[in-house]
């Protein structure tokens, strides 16, 4: 297994991020956190873990620095921004795109809360490079007219504890047209999937989707 601490130069900001690669790594999933989260997340970090133990390389970066998440931490507004942490995403795809050691690995994205709308955006801004997503948690809804672009195949996880934001997924699984999607719901998980099993069986359904739809890409 290969880690190392990166940084990120994508012209608006320097953010750090954390890179595992096992050896041929069967794809790299980029993580979008969520509200006021950021690379330590151990739920983001536990489900990174579980992609590793089954071949697939991780990166997780911040996607404000440290001196807007300072801001962030009074107004909580950044966090909303979904158009400041899209295109974030979208220079830290191309870095990955570009990177020695990652450039040719399928490419997914795994979005959490704020950070699932993100991702969204940013696979239907790079459907050349972008394999597959999964949101744990999160809200597609956020991504606005993206979803109708997206065309990478998304996986949209929500715990059964969580009905509004169960909704609000369901809602966006029917804006996307043109993308394979499913919806799957935990039993006995709220938001943060904080209940016993839960997580394990996020990250379960992650590295399945992951599994197969990196290794067998769907063609625009």
């Amino acid at each position: 297994m290969y880690t190392a601490n990166v940084t990120l130069e994508l012209g608006d900001a320097a953010l750090p991020g954390d890179l595992a690669l096992p050896d041929r790594p069967g794809g790299v999933v980029l993580f979008a956190h969520g509200s006021g989260s950021s690379r330590h997340s151990p739920r983001n970090r536990a489900v990174a873990a579980g992609l590793n133990r089954a071949g697939i390389g991780t990166l997780l970066i911040d996607l404000l620095t440290a001196r807007e998440g300072e801001v962030d931490d009074v107004t909580r507004e950044l966090r909303f921004d979904i158009g400041l942490l899209t295109g974030r995403l979208i220079g830290a795809i191309d870095w990955l795109a570009a990177a020695p050691r990652t450039a040719g690995t399928p490419i997914g994205l795994f979005g959490a809360s704020t950070g699932a709308a993100a991702a969204l955006a940013a696979a239907a801004d790079r459907r050349e490079h972008v394999g597959a997503v999964v949101s744990r948690g999160g809200r597609p809804d956020m991504a606005g007219t993206a979803l109708e672009r997206v065309n990478a195949p998304v996986l949209l996880i929500v715990g059964a504890r969580d009905p509004d934001v169960l909704r609000l997924n369901d809602d966006a699984a029917g804006r996307m047209h043109h993308a394979t999607h499913r919806l799957e719901v935990v039993p006995g998980a709220s938001h943060l999937f904080e209940e016993p099993g839960t997580l394990e069986q996020a990250t379960d359904m992650a590295v399945r989707w992951f599994g197969h739809y990196l290794k067998h890409p769907v063609t625009a």
